[in-house]
């Protein structure tokens, strides 16, 4: 069994006793990027991935960290909405190469093939080092009928912002969901600095109520979708590495597009006029939250 964590989320959450214990059980263990005075910039870019790989037969990739808030003994019904999916055989066989890859630091991964149904996207590869800002921006400008977003975290690069005005503006129903209930006030203010624009394009802005919302899909025209680690913010677009699954399989995009609309059901739209007549407070937060936006 191999473990590799990201060597920042080990410092705040693992201790010297957790990593003794996993290594007695006959654990390989290893930090992504620990701290380094010769090389401190390396710290900034971290492993996001949640990928969990079973005998080359079974990959999980999604949201889903092994946490307390996760857990629906810990934390019952408010425990974190979250998304996660499970897949076999091609894509497993693939997971297992990219999870080896990182393991023996290759981090320029290769493209996946393009044409297969389901596909696993690493964020930095061999050709693009942003490859889900692109499949993000190519998805929003092909879309015809629906944008469905889910995120918990939004603050989108402005060419992310563009090309879904853009899609609005053409008749699309570009529909956003984020949660009210953030572990992250700094980011959220950071993301409602970008509601007016969007709303003033059409796009409609749901903020989930129950509890905190950590699912990041998207699904475009009923036909494509990609559920993954990445948010849509700079240092999943630009820093992190992340990695998402891409598909056009009926039956999943089928049942994210149903997962959505469910969530909607538990979620307030967010007006343009409501919007217009937020405290002057929240706007000067927002300015702060977008100041900080490249470094959340």
């Amino acid at each position: 069994m191999r473990l590799h964590l990201d060597a920042a989320g080990f410092l705040l959450w693992g201790n010297h006793k957790l990593k003794t214990w996993l290594r007695e059980q006959g654990i390989q263990l290893r930090l992504f990027h620990r701290w380094r005075w010769r090389d401190p910039l390396r710290y900034n870019r971290r492993n996001h991935r949640t990928l969990l790989v079973i005998d080359e037969a079974a990959v999980y990739v999604g949201g889903f960290n092994i946490h307390r808030e996760n857990s629906c003994a810990v934390f019952g019904e408010e425990r974190w909405r979250d998304t996660h999916v499970r897949l076999g055989n091609a894509a497993a066989r693939a997971a297992t190469r990219l999870f080896d890859d990182f393991w023996n630091g290759l981090r320029r991964q290769s493209f996946p093939q393009q044409g297969a149904v389901n596909v696993l996207v690493a964020n930095v590869n061999r050709t693009c080092q942003q490859a889900l800002r692109c499949l993000y921006s190519d998805s929003f400008r092909a879309a015809r009928r629906s944008i469905y977003l889910t995120t918990p975290y939004f603050v989108p690069d402005h060419r992310s912002q563009r090309e879904l005005r853009a899609a609005a503006q053409r008749g699309v129903d570009v529909r956003l969901l984020v949660p009210r209930k953030s572990d992250h006030r700094l980011m959220q203010w950071a993301a409602r600095a970008a509601y007016a624009k969007l709303l003033d394009a059409g796009v409609g802005i749901y903020e989930y109520l129950p509890r905190m919302l950590h699912a990041k899909t998207a699904v475009v025209d009923g036909g494509w979708a990609t559920v993954g680690t990445a948010n849509l913010d700079y240092r999943s677009l630009f820093m992190n590495h992340e990695i998402n699954l891409v598909s056009r399989d009926p039956l999943l995009c089928q049942r994210l597009e149903a997962q959505f609309l469910a969530d909607l059901e538990e979620a307030e739209r967010i007006t343009g006029r409501q919007w217009a007549r937020r405290p002057w407070s929240e706007h000067v937060v927002e300015v702060v939250g977008w100041l900080a936006r490249r470094w959340l």
